[in-house]
């Protein structure tokens, strides 16, 4: 199981963010770490000059293999959580393709991704040396092959006229930063000798009734009694049961709501799990369920919720990069219920878990997206990425299975699923989530043809990004009427699904101002958002069940002729100012929440006292 740490009477969590020590493996083949074994010391004591600062209570240390750094310091300290520092450019995720991980020199743990958590029992190492302080010591491994998530691959340079010796680029085939680093918590946790490893919980729900299914695995021990109770916000027992599985009754439940749809969104129950020594608590819902007999076909029916899904895809902030960071993370969820949206996109990797703890508790629904990002390569759809690709959906459905919020799986964004080895690839795929979770839709997001799209037929909802006038028939914005109706036309009679419109927007520098409407001003990309709004009233009546604004803000990408500091597609500016557009999204969400809601209008103002 990967229960999330939490403090309790019989667990105890320490999270080790601060300062560590870094130091950059710029050795020719990127392996002296390991040849010369850094993790056997502090890593300011290996060969070479530099000083900096160890954590304040466990010696940490890590160093990435990577391409590209000249002219830089060996060592030095660094902020974690974080990205490493912006000239830095390799993998984005919780921790960036992490290879071994070693406690006082002896390896504890190995694992392949970021973006996902990994853990490991160090009780034994730590023990050896009782009273010593502890160094945990991690080597990255930021290179993207063609079998990795995200994918990528490595191009040498050979003409020496034009390129330095050994010279390679990386190259990705998505459009964002790069970014590498530790981007959540490290945390050290204690658990008794038998302990609770994982809980699983479904739940059937009408406005009468709720069914709450349980399955709870125990670690250490075999005949240890167990008991649960469901609290509401209370605190008050409204079931109880024993037995590792079984099922509650709850009896004129709360249910959970979305945002804006119900006076009390996103309320959530307690499961108190407990085993001699060991009590565990995890938040949980009551769901609506969808009729027997109702599809998702119905308009406003995802995952067992009824509504029109109206939100965002979210990046990046600078200093921290995709570190996780409070002020920010609090700043956005105010920016978002501002707004009056309803649901976001974790785009395009999973999102750490103290944001979706939010989104469980202020009813914000989320497509939980893998890092399945620019599988764009034939041999990316090999089994080797494949295997891999399955072991990551494994990951991502075991953290965030229980999470109210979690509407939806998306398995990738973007992929070249014109390609026919696609058909096999996202048909195995997709199966394999659906397995892992009966309970929910599985997607990925498409820009292909839908009629060469080869995984189209296996997911439950189509999600699909498109651009018209921007990068088809850039300017102009009077093919967008035609263009985006013949889109959903097409796709709904092909398979007859409902369809999200995943991604749409344009980019505008802000303060930039024409008339009439050109390209980067703030002015078209509201008349671009204002041309799709059109079309998406009339379709919502029948298929299209929701939409998602490219971009929440702006956000950092790799340098090109075609960016600016960075894609300027954000509603918002990099630093969370709205821009005109911001405002155009805001009276659209608050209308449709007004028509759906069953909660008197709401007058809103503009002002942004956040």
């Amino acid at each position: 199981g990967m229960l999330q740490p939490r403090d309790t009477p019989s667990r105890e969590r320490r999270e080790l963010s601060g300062l560590w020590s870094f130091r950059a493996d710029l050795s020719p083949g990127r392996d002296a770490g390991f040849a010369q074994r850094w993790y056997r010391q502090p890593l300011r004591q290996v060969a070479g000059s530099g000083a900096g600062a160890a954590h304040p209570r466990a010696r940490a240390a890590l160093f990435p293999l990577r391409a590209g750094l000249r002219g830089l310091h060996f060592f030095l300290p660094l902020s974690l959580p974080s990205s490493f520092p912006a000239f830095f450019p390799s993998r984005a995720g919780g921790a960036a393709a992490v290879r071994p991980t070693w406690v006082n020199g002896v390896q504890v743990v190995e694992h392949e991704g970021g973006h996902l958590p990994f853990e490991a029992d160090i009780s034994r190492v730590v023990q050896a040396s009782p009273g010593a302080l502890c160094r945990i010591t991690l080597a990255l491994n930021n290179t993207l092959s063609p079998h990795t998530l995200p994918p990528g691959s490595i191009q040498y340079m050979a003409d020496k006229s034009r390129y330095p010796k050994n010279y390679f680029v990386q190259n990705t085939k998505f459009d964002f930063f790069n970014y590498a680093g530790i981007h959540r918590p490290v945390v050290l946790y204690t658990t008794p000798a038998a302990y609770i490893d994982d809980i699983t919980v479904t739940t059937t729900s009408s406005d009468t009734l709720a069914m709450v299914q349980y399955q709870v695995s125990v670690v250490g021990s075999t005949a240890s009694s167990l008991s649960l109770s469901l609290r509401d916000r209370e605190g008050k027992v409204v079931a109880a049961g024993d037995g590792s599985v079984g099922e509650l009754k709850v009896l004129n439940p709360n249910l959970w709501w979305p945002y804006l749809m119900h006076e009390n969104p996103g309320y959530l129950y307690s499961l108190e799990v407990k085993v001699p020594r060991e009590a565990v608590a995890v938040p949980h819902p009551c769901k609506y369920s969808r009729p027997a007999g109702q599809s998702l076909e119905q308009p406003g029916l995802v995952e067992s919720v009824p509504a029109h899904g109206r939100g965002w895809n979210g990046m990046d902030f600078k200093i921290r990069g995709k570190g996780l960071d409070w002020a920010l993370i609090v700043k956005d969820f105010n920016l978002l219920r501002w707004l009056g949206a309803n649901s976001f996109r974790t785009s395009h990797y999973p999102y750490a878990e103290e944001i979706m703890d939010l989104c469980d508790a202020y009813g914000i629904a989320v497509i939980d997206e893998s890092p399945g990002v620019g599988i764009k390569l034939p041999e990316s759809f090999g089994n080797r990425s494949l295997q891999h690709h399955l072991a990551v959906m494994e990951e991502l459905v075991r953290r965030d299975k229980n999470r109210p919020s979690v509407v939806m799986w998306s398995v990738a964004n973007e992929p070249a699923s014109e390609l026919p080895p696609a058909a096999h690839y996202f048909k195995t795929v997709i199966a394999h989530t659906k397995a892992l979770d009966p309970s929910r839709p599985v997607t990925f997001v498409t820009d292909a043809n839908y009629a060469l799209d080869h995984g189209a037929p296996y997911v439950d909802v189509i999600c699909v990004n498109s651009y018209f006038s921007w990068y088809h028939d850039p300017g102009h914005l009077e093919v967008i009427p035609l263009q985006l109706t013949a889109q959903f036309e097409n796709w709904y009679k092909t398979y007859h699904k409902p369809i999200i419109q995943s991604e749409y927007g344009a980019d505008s520098v802000p303060g930039l101002h024409t008339d009439p409407p050109m390209m980067f001003s703030e002015e078209y990309q509201q008349a671009m958002l204002r041309e799709y709004h059109a079309v998406l009233d009339k379709k919502r009546k029948e298929y299209v069940i929701g939409e998602l604004i490219w971009n929440f803000a702006d956000f950092m990408t790799n340098q090109g002729t075609t960016r600016v500091l960075g894609n300027k597609k954000g509603i918002f500016t990099r630093q969370r100012q709205p821009k005109a557009a911001a405002f155009v999204l805001r009276d659209r969400y608050w209308k449709i929440a007004n028509e759906s809601s069953c909660l008197p209008p709401v007058i809103t103002s503009h002002s942004l006292f956040l």
